[in-house]
């Protein structure tokens, strides 16, 4: 009894375990992660490898991330070693980190800005299906109120078949067959 319990808690864990990563927001959110480590390194590899030696070029340096200011010497004995190390500022790695935010921050600004676009452009293609079906509805509803005064007409006239096609004659029949349903489920409304 205590192995069936188990089993069920078990199936009942991986059921939810499934239905939460199933969920588009998790997969999203997952890809998200993902493409965004990517362009990460990207545009590291922007900054490090193609505007950082140019900068660096500049400051007469082969990267501007070696820029730093040594604000305290450090001691070096007499047989070589270090005894105090040097107190050293790296503001050149830290302008090279600024810029990769920069960079990264105005990409995702633009790519905001593009869905926000799309998303604008949605809603108005949306609202003018919407106007669409409306004006499509009303002009339906027109007909349906003009169609008992052209059955009237139609039965009013004599038929005139001599000169007319038979194909052309058998259209207004369906014609007016359509007029009378469209007529009758406007009265049985």
């Amino acid at each position: 009894m205590a192995r069936k319990k188990r089993e069920r808690k078990k199936s009942t864990f991986i059921h939810d375990f499934k239905a939460f990563i199933t969920r588009g927001n998790v997969v999203d959110m997952a890809v998200g992660v993902i493409i965004g480590g990517a362009f990460g390194k990207i545009v590291s590899s922007l900054v490090n490898d193609m505007l950082m030696p140019l900068i660096g070029a500049m400051f007469n340096t082969t990267s501007i991330a070696e820029l730093q200011w040594v604000f305290k010497e450090a001691i070096i004995g007499a047989d070589g070693t270090i005894l105090r190390p040097a107190g050293i500022l790296r503001y050149g790695n830290f302008i090279q980190t600024i810029i990769d935010f920069l960079i990264i921050a105005f990409t995702i600004f633009l790519m905001i800005r593009a869905l926000a676009k799309a998303k604008e452009l949605g809603e108005k293609a949306a609202e003018l299906a919407h106007r669409k079906k409306e004006e499509e509805e009303a002009a339906n509803a027109e007909k349906v109120e003009e169609a008992p005064a052209a059955v009237e007409e139609v039965k009013a006239e004599p038929a005139v078949v001599a000169s007319e096609d038979v194909a052309d004659i058998l259209k207004e029949i369906r014609d007016l067959i359509k007029l009378d349903k469209l007529q009758e489920n406007k009265d049985s409304k």
